[in-house]
């Protein structure tokens, strides 16, 4: 079974509820009846209920059983969520009257939403920026206990004939830490270690990778990536992991016999930790646009509960992966 069948296939069995801030956009809205449709999530769509029955008319769909509207200025939740709001952020001077501003904007309702457990995950940022969607998460859900740092990556499925290796693999961070220090690169690969086992249910083998392999350079960057891997060793000392390798001394058996002989990765990694964002979504923007590889993401890793953010670009299909990718991400966390 194709990864993105299996990924499909696992959501609709955990019949959990995602909330969309962005719900009388019409991709959102062609993701929910799909979603819902299939049994992947039960949905929840924030906004203005007229505008979006309007949305589901333009699209010659109906508002089926598994999709809840919310407006956030009339919902019975709406006190309660003013509240919380006011309690998480009163550190930094909020009011009640901040609060109840703060509580009506989608993105807010949302993560609010999640955070007193009405859902167990949103995805948003179809229309908005990356920025609004990781500060609302941040601000209101929080970071997972122990989590030193919230980071993202790309699930990258490689599906297609012509691929050399098929299968599903973790990119990161290809869309939010700028240039991780080396204790972050190691916090970033425990995180995508575990979020890969989340997602596809394999054992990860993590690849740190560089422009060097087991010395062949010599630079500062590569001695980050050096220490990185050290320190995620000392963390996780079960973990498969190896560094610092180039790209192909961990993707192709043979080359890493001969760049890398010994590595516990055998050429066959599947997470790849890149040293920075801009390597790391080069990388992913080549694999998905020159490669033909079907990108997710990007997906936030670190949080308490989940909140995934998702290019403005993106179409109806894109919207319900990461609805997929999110109710995995709930059935772990629970």
């Amino acid at each position: 079974m194709k990864p993105l069948e299996t990924l499909l296939r696992n959501a609709a069995r955990s019949h959990h509820r995602i909330i969309l801030p962005e719900g009388s956009a019409l991709r959102v809205v062609q993701a929910a009846f799909d979603a819902a449709s299939q049994g992947i999530a039960q949905i929840d769509l924030v906004g203005k209920q007229d505008e979006i029955i309007t949305t589901f008319k333009t699209l010659g769909l109906e508002i089926i059983d598994g999709i809840t509207l919310h407006d956030p200025a009339t919902s019975p939740h709406l006190p309660e969520l003013i509240t919380l709001y006011r309690d998480l952020r009163k550190h930094k001077g909020v009011t009640r009257a901040d609060a109840e501003v703060a509580a009506v904007n989608p993105y807010v309702f949302a993560a609010l939403m999640v955070k007193a457990g009405y859902a167990d995950g949103t995805v948003g940022g179809a229309i908005t920026t990356t920025a609004e969607i990781v500060r609302t998460a941040l601000q209101v859900i929080g970071p997972k206990p122990g989590s030193a740092l919230v980071s993202s990556f790309f699930l990258m499925l490689f599906c297609e004939v012509h691929h050399a290796r098929k299968g599903a693999m973790i990119f990161a961070d290809s869309g939010l830490v700028v240039d991780p220090t080396a204790d972050e690169m190691a916090q970033i690969a425990l995180s995508s270690a575990d979020s890969f086992v989340t997602l596809t249910g394999e054992t990860p083998r993590v690849a740190m990778l560089s422009f060097s392999t087991r010395g062949s350079s010599e630079h500062h960057s590569v001695s980050k990536v050096v220490t990185a891997t050290r320190i995620a060793k000392e963390h996780a000392p079960d973990l498969l992991i190896d560094g610092e390798l180039q790209f192909d001394a961990a993707f192709v058996p043979d080359v890493a016999a001969r760049k890398a002989e010994g590595s516990p990765l055998e050429g066959i990694a599947n997470v790849f930790i890149f040293p920075n964002l801009e390597s790391g979504n080069i990388a992913y923007k080549i694999a998905q646009r020159v490669g033909g590889a079907t990108a997710i993401g990007p997906v936030l890793q670190g949080l308490s509960k989940p909140a995934n953010d998702l290019s403005r670009g993106c179409t109806a299909e894109d919207i319900l992966h990461m609805i997929a990718v999110t109710a995995a991400q709930a059935s772990a966390a629970s």
